[in-house]
C-alpha cells in the first residue's frame, strides 16, 4: 500500500508539472532565440475557432510548447543523459559523443546527391571554363570519419565516396587532403576544422595547383569559450573548445571585399567571434561572393574557390600564392550569376567541398 502511495505521489507531481508547464506556455511570452540549438522557436499558434475545431491550433501549440517549455534545456540535458546511461543509446537525436567529440551521424553515402553535386559542378565548367584554366577537386571529410569505436557501423565508407566524387566529376584532377587530417584538426563541439591545424592541408593544396606559400605564420587564441552548433544539439556536458587564428604578412596585409553586402570587410571579423556562432569570425561567414586581394603579391596567379563554410578558414592560409582569390559559394549565389562578377580567364579553379553538403547537395543551386 504504501508503495502505491508513493506512485500515485510521483504521478501527480507529473501531472502537476506537465499541467503548469502547459499554463506557462500558454500565457507567458516564449523565447525569441534558442541559443543552444542556433534556431528560432516555433511560433506561437493563433487561438481561434477554426483553428481549434480543426486541431491545427493544438498541432502548432505542440510544436511551440516544445520549443517554450519552462527549463527546457534542463530537460533537454536530462533526456540526453537518460537516453545514453540508462537506455545506452548510442546516439541522442542522431548526434553523439565519442572520447569528448560531438558529432552527428552521417550514413549512408548518397550517390545521387553526388550525381547531383557533379552535374552542378559540370554546369560551372562548362559554361564558364576553357583548356586554360587548370581545375581541381578536393573533398572535405567530415569528423565522423575520425571517430573510432562502436560508431563505426554507422560510419559512411569515405575513401569510396571520395572515389566516386573524383569519378563524377572526371574534369577536375582530384587533390587527396584526407590522409592528412585527424580528429584533433576539428572542433570538438562544432563541425568544422581548425585553422591552426590545417596549415598541411592549405599546402598540399598549394603544391597540387602549382604554388607556394609562406609557413612563417603567428597564432592568436580568441577570449572565451567556443560552444560549436553540436553542443546545443547534444545537451550533454562537454569542454568548450577556444578558436586560434593565423595571422602572417600576406593575411596582414591584403584586403577582402564581399559583394553580397558591397563593403570591404576584414579577414577576421571580431564582432563575429563574439556573437551566436564565432566561427564565422573568418571572412564573416557564410557570404555568397568574396575576393581576397594580395597586395603584396609575388605572382600573377588568380583562384576560384567553390566552397562551403570550411574553405572560410581555409582560404586566407592559401593568399600568400595569389594575386587574388574569390570565393564562390553556390549555395546562396546562383552559377548564372557569376559571370557578371568574376573573370574566370586563366585562372585556376578548386571545388573544395565538405562530405556534409555533397552528402546534402540540394542546398547546391
Amino acid at each position: 500500500m504504501h508503495g502505491k502511495k508513493e506512485n500515485m505521489v510521483v504521478c501527480i507531481l507529473f501531472a502537476l508539472l506537465l499541467y503548469g508547464g502547459f499554463l506557462l506556455c500558454l500565457f507567458m511570452p516564449g523565447p525569441r532565440y534558442l541559443e543552444s540549438e542556433r534556431r528560432a522557436p516555433a511560433a506561437a499558434p493563433v487561438l481561434t475557432g477554426d483553428a481549434l475545431w480543426s486541431g491545427r491550433f493544438m498541432t502548432g501549440f505542440e510544436d511551440y510548447g516544445m520549443d517554450a517549455f519552462p527549463f527546457r534545456d534542463f530537460f533537454r540535458s536530462i533526456k540526453a543523459l537518460t537516453a545514453g546511461g540508462v537506455f545506452h543509446r548510442l546516439d541522442n537525436n542522431g548526434v553523439y559523443v565519442a572520447d569528448g567529440y560531438i558529432s552527428a551521424m552521417e550514413y549512408p553515402y548518397d550517390d545521387k546527391s553526388l550525381d547531383r553535386a557533379a552535374e552542378r559542378f559540370r554546369y560551372i565548367y562548362d559554361k564558364y571554363l576553357t583548356d586554360e584554366n587548370r581545375v581541381f577537386l578536393s573533398v572535405i571529410p567530415d569528423k565522423n570519419c575520425f571517430l573510432a569505436g562502436e560508431y563505426d557501423r554507422l560510419s559512411m565508407d569515405y575513401g569510396e565516396f571520395e572515389r566516386q566524387m573524383a569519378e563524377k566529376a572526371d574534369f577536375a584532377e582530384y587533390i587527396r587532403i584526407s590522409d592528412l587530417l585527424e580528429r584533433e584538426d576539428y572542433y570538438k563541439t562544432d563541425t568544422h576544422w581548425r585553422q591552426e591545424r590545417i596549415l598541411d592541408v592549405a599546402d598540399r593544396l598549394a603544391q597540387s595547383m602549382g604554388t607556394e606559400l609562406s609557413k612563417d605564420y603567428e597564432t592568436h587564441g580568441v577570449e572565451g569559450d567556443f560552444y560549436g552548433v553540436y553542443y546545443g544539439q547534444a545537451a550533454l556536458p562537454v569542454e568548450p573548445d577556444r578558436i586560434w587564428y593565423l595571422t602572417g604578412e600576406a593575411i596582414d596585409n591584403c584586403r577582402v571585399y564581399d559583394w553580397q553586402n558591397g563593403r570591404e570587410i576584414p579577414v577576421y571579423n571580431m564582432e563575429n567571434a563574439m556573437g551566436r556562432d564565432p566561427y564565422e569570425m573568418f571572412l564573416s561567414g557564410s557570404l555568397s561572393l568574396i575576393t581576397i586581394e594580395n597586395q603584396d603579391a609575388r605572382t600573377d596567379k588568380r583562384l576560384v574557390i567553390f566552397r562551403d563554410s570550411f574553405g572560410s578558414s581555409i582560404a586566407p592560409l592559401l593568399i600568400d600564392g595569389y594575386s587574388r582569390i574569390t570565393l564562390a559559394d553556390i549555395r546562396y549565389i546562383h552559377p548564372d550569376m557569376l559571370g557578371k562578377f568574376v573573370d574566370f580567364e586563366g585562372c585556376d579553379v578548386l571545388f573544395l567541398y565538405s562530405t556534409l553538403v555533397l552528402n546534402h547537395s540540394d542546398t547546391i543551386k
